[in-house]
């Protein structure tokens, strides 16, 4: 854990490097020291039918969806949230000027004890 999920208007799709998104939000995510390197996910998800505000086409949105298993302190959460909305919105800062789009990010938990994990990626990592 955690899972960051990146919800996007396919309008955005020639605007946005969504892969150099994503690895902006796990490089961020790792630097934080809130999230384990071994547990992070990162993806984006194109929503190819949107109707935003007043039905104008241009309109693009990115929403960025955080969820990690409880546990970690409310301070702790909204530093990490903090940084990963600074990053998000200094990597989108150049598209935000030429059009308008709403950005917006949520952390929440998942409880533990509903939400059983297997993960053997850390078996893998070379530093463990």
């Amino acid at each position: 854990m955690p899972h960051i999920i990146i919800d996007y208007s396919a309008n955005l799709e020639n605007s946005v490097d969504m892969p150099a998104l994503c690895d902006l939000l796990r490089r961020t995510g790792i630097e934080t020291g809130v999230f384990p390197m071994a547990g992070i996910r990162v993806r984006a998800i194109r929503a190819d039918h949107v109707s935003i505000a007043d039905g104008n086409p241009h309109h693009g949105y990115i929403d960025i969806s955080i969820r990690l298993r409880g546990g970690r302190t409310f301070e702790a959460k909204k530093a990490a949230t903090e940084k990963l909305f600074a990053a998000a919105k200094s990597f989108l800062d150049p598209v935000i000027a030429t059009r308008p789009v709403a950005l917006s990010m949520e952390m929440r938990d998942i409880d533990p004890e509903l939400s059983p994990k297997l993960n053997t990626i850390r078996d893998h990592l070379k530093d463990g």
